[in-house]
């Protein structure tokens, strides 16, 4: 088996950086509309309201604001680098595929960034955190890709069971259900549900890499696409319809996630945790 090379390596870490700067960007987001701090800097877009011609932040509020666009912009730029190394080292079509659908959704992601601060409307706010959601969601794919020819079924096993022990505390933290549901509330559910949701992503991508039965590589996906979902439904106005929902999704998700972690694996694929250059992931699947 061949060892992969520095940059291979650096390339998988700059991922999981990568995929986590897009969570903390996604919570700081959440707090911003939280603490109403999305609607300061004068509702301006991209200047703020505070000192050079509203280059900068007036108040601490405005601050919040003006620190989540410093974020996102550094957050847009990491993912663009990710992507064009991906196209330039001739990385799998995963890779390549799942870092492009991020970086294409970029543009739009920024022009609803900025209706959220001049309009304010709840389609636009639904639409900016769903765009989010699906770049996180390419994010995590490629990186899982990016690992899938160094792990195993067990390493597969183990996000999966990572993702059901987060959703019990995922659906204690739900909206209004133990917790009022301020600003801390929110980050922390987010926190769960993104962390969750990456887990579930690689789950996902391992198992069939490893050579799971279809069974279960479709039950972890759905209970990805699920929690995805959810995450989309707590940045609404909640009733007791929605409440509802968000529980019983939430149940479906774990339910979803432990049977898959607990589904009898098939004997590895014989080339399961075979570096990715010997299973030909540079340039093809």
């Amino acid at each position: 088996m061949n060892l992969p090379s520095r940059s291979e390596l650096s390339f998988r870490h700059y991922l999981v950086g990568t995929t986590a700067l897009t969570g903390v960007l996604m919570l700081l987001g959440v707090y911003t509309a939280a603490a109403g701090a999305g609607l300061t800097c004068a509702q301006r877009w991209p200047l703020c309201d505070g000192a050079v011609f509203g280059l900068f932040p007036a108040d601490w509020m405005s601050f919040v604001e003006w620190f989540h666009r410093l974020v996102a912009m550094v957050a847009g730029f990491v993912i663009l680098g990710a992507t064009v190394h991906a196209w330039r080292a001739g990385l799998s079509r995963r890779v390549r595929g799942a870092l492009t659908v991020a970086t294409v959704l970029l543009p739009a992601q920024i022009v609803l960034g900025a209706l959220t601060v001049t309009e304010y409307e709840w389609v636009i706010l639904t639409a900016h955190f769903s765009t989010a959601t699906i770049i996180y969601g390419g994010v995590a794919l490629a990186t899982g890709w990016a690992f899938a020819g160094r792990v195993s079924a067990t390493a597969a096993r183990r996000a999966t069971l990572a993702a059901a022990a987060l959703l019990p505390a995922f659906l204690v933290l739900s909206p209004r259900l133990v917790f009022v549901y301020g600003g801390a509330a929110q980050v922390a559910l987010y926190a769960v549900g993104l962390a969750a949701l990456a887990a579930l992503s690689w789950a996902t991508v391992w198992a069939r890499e490893t050579g799971a039965d279809g069974r279960t590589v479709r039950v972890t996906g759905l209970a990805a696409v699920v929690l995805g979902g959810l995450l989309v439904l707590g940045r609404q106005v909640f009733g007791s319809d929605a409440q509802l929902a968000m529980v019983g999704g939430t149940l479906l998700a774990f339910y979803l996630a432990f049977a898959a972690a607990h589904s009898r694996p098939l004997p590895e694929r014989p080339d399961a945790g075979v570096s990715a250059p010997e299973r030909g992931s540079r340039g093809d699947d």
